[in-house]
């Protein structure tokens, strides 16, 4: 078990390993409210959908105080690198963002990463100095070429956006993180509280959670039970379970049966 348990990105310390996007909620105050539920001190922002610059509009900065949360501006919506380099230079030049989550998106339907046009992309991007969190395929090849390329932490998926399927491929998220001393994150796919305590039993460093708190009938209790199951996973995961066994093992001593 780790002594100091503690969660890092780009050598900044974070309290909650949850991190909630900002997108899909009926209103700012209501994505606000269920993010103090949350615990979360990082949320996702959308560059090309969250109003963070038209002051005739409702600003997200005046629902989640930036000073308090830190922004993590995103590239969602893009579909090719030109579009995400443009996207995060943008945010950088309007608050300054430098740790940033790139996500260059393939296809409309399924929402996969374009995992060339990632790879690109990181490479540019830390070459600027940014501080690159990469939303990617559960590939564990193409996890390590990204951590070559410079990134800050490596977001592979559960299942598609949106799609709460959970996580599909345990195995590759062990290979992952078996091989890799960045932050692991699961990004896209979560459905229910158990998705995200099972994604941090198999040794994730967090989980980003959005529509799943988002579209749940109770945001706020969704966001309270994220929060919980992202503390109960990461200490079942520290203790060390027990190993797996094919037959059955009395749980009392054999010694001294009546």
């Amino acid at each position: 078990m780790k002594k100091n348990d503690k969660f890092v990105i780009a050598n900044k310390k974070f309290k909650s390993r949850l991190i909630v996007g900002t997108g899909k909620y009926k209103s700012m105050s209501q994505c606000a409210k269920a993010v103090a539920v949350s615990g979360a001190d990082i949320v996702t922002v959308a560059v090309r959908r969250v109003n963070i610059v038209d002051k005739k509009k409702p600003l997200l900065m005046d629902y989640i105080d930036p000073k308090k949360i830190t922004y993590l501006p995103n590239t969602a919506g893009c579909f090719n690198s030109d579009e995400a380099l443009r996207t995060l230079r943008l945010a950088r030049e309007i608050g300054g963002w430098k740790l940033v989550k790139l996500e260059v998106l393939g296809d409309k339907k399924t929402l996969y990463p374009d995992i060339i046009e990632t790879l690109n992309s990181t490479e540019v991007l830390a070459k600027e100095g940014f501080k690159v969190m990469v939303y990617c395929t559960d590939d564990p090849l193409m996890a390590k070429r990204l951590e070559n390329a410079g990134a800050s932490a490596i977001m592979p998926l559960a299942a598609p956006i949106g799609s709460g399927l959970g996580i599909q491929n345990k195995i590759n998220i062990q290979i992952i993180r078996r091989q890799t001393k960045l932050p692991l994150i699961i990004d896209a796919g979560i459905g229910q509280a158990s998705d995200a305590s099972i994604a941090m039993e198999l040794g994730c460093d967090g989980v980003l959670v959005n529509t799943a708190i988002a579209k749940a009938k109770d945001p706020y209790k969704m966001a309270q039970a994220m929060k919980y199951a992202v503390l109960s996973g990461r200490q079942s995961y520290l203790s060390g379970r027990i190993n797996l066994a094919t037959y059955g093992s009395p749980s009392s001593p054999k010694d001294g049966l009546i």
